[in-house]
C-alpha cells in the first residue's frame, strides 16, 4: 500500500512515555485533533476502504513503568518504556491508516488465584510472589487457599474451594501452557497502576478525536478463580463440578477476524500478548489457516517478563518463551514487523 508517514504532533513529547504521571488534557487534545484533521485532510475512520485494527494489550502503568508493580523490563531493563514510546509514535505516524484501536486492560481485585493473598502454607502463613503452585503442592498441603476468602467466594464451603483450586492447577498442567505462578499484586482496579500509560492513552485519544473513532477497551481478569492472560479466554473454562468458570470473548474475536488487518503490540510478549495471539491463531486454524496472513505483530513494541535477582542476573526470564512463540506465529503465516519501518512497506 502507498502511505506517507504523518508528522508527530507538536504537543507530543517523546519523553512522556517515561513519566508515570503523564496524562493528557482531554479538552486541549480534542481541539488539537480538529486542527490536525483539517490541516492534513484526514478522513473519518468510517470511510476507510481497508479496516486496520490495532490491538494494544495491557499497556498499563503497572507493566510499563519501573515504578509499576510488575514492570516488564525485558533483558534491556527498559523494555516496556521503549515499547510505549514506539507504540505512541506508531499511532501518530499512521493515524490515517488505523481504523480502530482497542486497548485491553488487565483488571484485578485484592484476592485472585494468582496473587499471594489467595494462598497460605501448611502453617497458615502467606505465600510469596514469584513462585509456582502445582497440583502436587496442593495435595501435599504446602499450598492451601486462604480460608479467609471462602466466605465471600463460595459461601464458606472451604472443602469446595480446595477441590476447585486443585482442579485448576491440574487443568493448567494438562493444557501444558502455564503452571500457576504467583505474581505480585498488580493492575488493581482503582489503583494508579491500573491506568493506561499516559503517552499511549494520549495517542489513542488523539486518534479517536481526529478520526471519529471510538476509544475501545476490553476488560479482562476479574474472576478470582482463574487467570486471564488472553483477552479472548480465561485459562480454565470449567469448574471441578462441571459448571462453567468462564467463557470465551467470542464477540471481540469476531470483531478482530472481521478486520482486513490486525496489528498487535503490548505487554507482555511472554504472557498476555502470547496467550492472546495463541487464541487468535487457534480460531484461525479452525476457520481458515490463510487468515493468519492478515495478522501483524509489532516485535519492537512488546517485551518479555524478566525478574532481576539483584546480582546482575535474573530470578526469572521468560524471553525464550516469547521468542519461541514469535517463531511459532511466523511459521503459521503471521507477519513479524517493526513499528519503525514504514507501514506502506509491509501492510498488504
Amino acid at each position: 500500500m502507498r502511505h506517507t508517514d504523518l508528522p508527530l504532533p507538536v504537543f507530543y513529547d517523546h519523553k512522556s512515555a517515561e513519566r508515570w504521571g503523564h496524562h493528557p488534557k482531554e479538552e486541549l487534545l480534542f481541539t488539537a485533533a480538529e486542527d490536525w484533521r483539517r490541516s492534513l485532510d484526514i478522513k473519518p475512520a468510517g470511510a476507510d476502504r481497508t479496516n486496520v485494527h490495532l490491538l494494544l494489550i495491557d499497556v498499563q502503568k503497572d507493566f510499563c513503568h519501573p515504578e509499576g508493580a510488575l514492570f516488564v523490563a525485558g533483558r534491556s531493563g527498559t523494555g516496556a518504556v521503549d515499547d510505549s514510546r514506539r507504540i505512541a509514535e506508531f499511532i501518530y505516524r499512521n493515524l490515517d491508516v488505523l481504523t480502530a484501536i482497542t486497548t485491553t486492560m488487565d483488571t484485578h481485585f485484592s484476592h485472585q488465584i494468582f496473587f499471594p493473598s489467595f494462598w497460605v502454607d501448611r502453617e497458615g502463613k502467606p505465600l510469596s510472589a514469584h513462585r509456582v503452585i502445582t497440583t502436587r503442592d496442593v495435595d501435599a498441603g504446602e499450598a492451601r487457599p486462604n480460608p479467609a476468602v471462602a466466605k465471600w467466594l463460595c459461601g464458606g464451603n472451604y472443602p469446595w474451594l480446595v477441590k476447585q483450586v486443585r482442579h485448576y492447577c491440574e487443568e493448567l498442567e494438562k493444557a501444558g501452557k502455564y503452571t500457576l505462578y504467583l505474581w505480585p499484586p498488580h493492575c488493581l482496579l482503582g489503583s494508579d497502576g491500573h491506568a493506561l500509560v499516559g503517552a499511549i492513552h494520549e495517542a489513542r485519544l488523539f486518534h479517536a478525536y481526529v478520526r471519529g473513532a471510538q476509544s475501545w477497551v476490553e476488560v479482562k481478569g476479574g474472576n478470582p478463580l482463574t487467570e486471564n492472560y488472553s483477552v479472548l479466554s480465561p485459562e480454565v473454562l470449567t469448574r471441578f463440578d462441571g459448571q462453567p468458570l468462564g467463557q470465551k470473548n467470542t464477540l471481540f474475536l469476531k470483531t478482530l477476524l472481521a478486520a482486513d488487518a490486525v496489528i498487535i503490540a503490548g505487554q507482555a510478549a511472554s504472557h498476555c500478548v502470547k496467550s492472546s495471539i495463541d487464541d487468535i491463531l487457534g480460531e484461525i486454524a479452525s476457520v481458515d489457516a490463510a487468515l493468519a496472513r492478515k495478522i501483524y505483530l509489532l516485535t519492537d513494541c512488546m517485551s518479555a517478563v524478566t525478574v532481576p535477582d539483584g546480582k546482575g542476573g535474573f530470578m526469572a526470564d521468560f524471553t525464550p518463551e516469547a521468542d519461541k512463540a514469535l517463531a511459532k506465529f511466523a511459521a503459521a503465516g503471521m507477519n513479524l514487523v517493526k513499528s519503525t519501518d514504514e507501514i506502506g512497506r509491509w501492510l498488504k
